[in-house]
């Protein structure tokens, strides 16, 4: 085992303050029971970068079971590998056990994965399913050293050790941080291979974090881009979802298309980058920098318009729907391979003509009460406070969506008068049922 390079407190910029006080609590825990326990991944890149981390994952020696003996809030999810969930009110910390280091493939094993691939695609092909791909990783416990090189890009395999203040750097990582690039640990080409979605991140990490990428992984991309298309469409939806919430949507798309990744998982949205699309995604970061977050309320189907309004044909529903089978007909888009739910289309649908109709400043007072009680008007409105509507119409209409609501709560529904039941004449028991007489 290689000793990792030790960076002192004095010679990074990471400040202890920043870390979470739950963070730094289940890492106290855990060492004091003699557990390694670090903060890692994005966490640390991000706090090495001045940026604000989303999430403080811990990495640790401790098993599964032996995290949850010690913290009564923690659930192990998982299957594939089990994860320590420590809950924290509605904050979630993930606590993961250090993984075994994946062995070099040899050549009969490249060729049985090479085979196995070539096989799958066949029968994609035949049936029209997408290719279920296997990532070849040793799912065992192993040391942080091991922990270290499986991780994708040197810049996320940095660990902290918050008893000492020190960084731990197996991989040279903190050399990457400094120059603000992006570089993979080991071969690009037998990363990306491994998982295809990992050229995907590494666009999306040097758009957001504005970094360079190393020129062995732009060339390894070029050389392997078109397996992006045989990735699990599930995990590339998600992976959009998070670009849109990522506050740079509209420089990612950019250098998505540019490095020609984009048309091999969503070629509408590549035949589309025009000034239309960037103005859609510029209003939607905007809006996430105007709230430092992207609020929860923004739901898919806000998220996919901001994509698929620019080049997706929307009809608008008829009247008299109930005669016209027709006028119900959802909105038909799609995005390459992309698995985008139904529901979420018809809701887009659904926000999209809410938001022309709230436009209207004609509306009887009946109609806009009618209107504010959709089910779709919050989305609608926050489409069009993304999108560039006159603010005061906005504010009009929550204003006037809330004055309809207060009264009705405060109001209390009148007591219902029990009605008397009348008594009639007393019923005669069954035959034989009178108490016998005494004399």
């Amino acid at each position: 085992m290689a000793a990792p390079t030790t960076i002192p407190r004095q010679e990074h910029t990471l400040s202890r303050r920043l870390v979470d006080d739950d963070a730094l609590k289940v890492i106290h825990r855990l060492q004091q029971h003699e557990f390694e326990t670090y903060l890692v991944g994005g966490g640390v890149r991000d706090l090495l970068l001045d940026r604000r981390p989303k999430d403080f994952d811990l990495g640790t020696s401790a098993h599964p079971q032996q995290i949850k003996r010690l913290f009564k809030n923690c659930w192990i999810i998982g299957r594939r590998f089990r994860l320590a969930h420590i809950k924290f009110g509605k904050k979630t910390l993930e606590v993961a056990t250090f993984r075994k280091q994946v062995p070099p493939e040899t050549d009969t094993e490249r060729a049985a994965r090479e085979e196995k691939r070539d096989r799958a695609k066949r029968d994609a092909e035949s049936t029209g399913r997408p290719i279920r791909r296997f990532i070849p990783r040793d799912n065992t416990f192993g040391t942080a050293e091991e922990d270290a090189f499986r991780r994708d890009f040197t810049i996320n395999a940095l660990f902290y050790d918050a008893a000492n203040r020190s960084i731990l750097d197996y991989v040279d990582g903190m050399r990457d941080i400094r120059s603000r690039t992006i570089r993979c640990i080991g071969d690009p080409n037998e990363r990306f291979v491994e998982d295809p979605v990992r050229m995907l991140r590494a666009v999306v990490l040097a758009a957001r974090l504005e970094l360079s990428i190393d020129p062995a992984v732009t060339q390894a991309i070029r050389r392997h881009r078109g397996e992006l298309g045989h990735s699990s469409p599930a995990r590339l939806l998600e992976e959009l979802y998070k670009i849109a919430r990522s506050g740079a949507s509209e420089r990612i798309i950019h250098d998505l298309g540019t490095t020609g990744l984009l048309k091999h998982f969503a070629p509408e949205l590549d035949r589309a980058r025009s000034a239309t699309l960037w103005r859609s995604l510029a209003a939607l970061d905007q809006y996430r920098r105007r709230f430092d977050d992207i609020p929860e309320t923004l739901g898919n189907p806000l998220l996919l318009g901001s994509f698929v309004t620019p080049f997706a044909t929307i009809e608008r529903p008829r009247r008299r729907a109930a005669q016209d089978p027709l006028a119900k007909r959802p909105l038909e888009v799609s995005l390459g391979i992309l698995p985008i739910a139904r529901r979420d289309l018809e809701r887009l649908r659904q926000i999209l003509d809410l938001q022309r109709r709230l436009a209207d400043t004609k509306l009887s007072p009946r109609a806009r009460r009618t209107l504010s009680q959709r089910a779709a008007f919050s989305d609608a409105l926050s489409w069009m406070e993304i999108h560039g509507q006159t603010p005061n119409l906005v504010e009009n209409w929550r204003h006037e969506a809330n004055s309809m609501v207060q009264p009705e709560e405060g109001r209390r529904r009148p007591r219902r008068r029990r009605r008397r039941r009348q008594r009639g004449p007393k019923r005669p028991g069954p035959a034989g049922s009178q108490e016998p007489t005494t004399g």
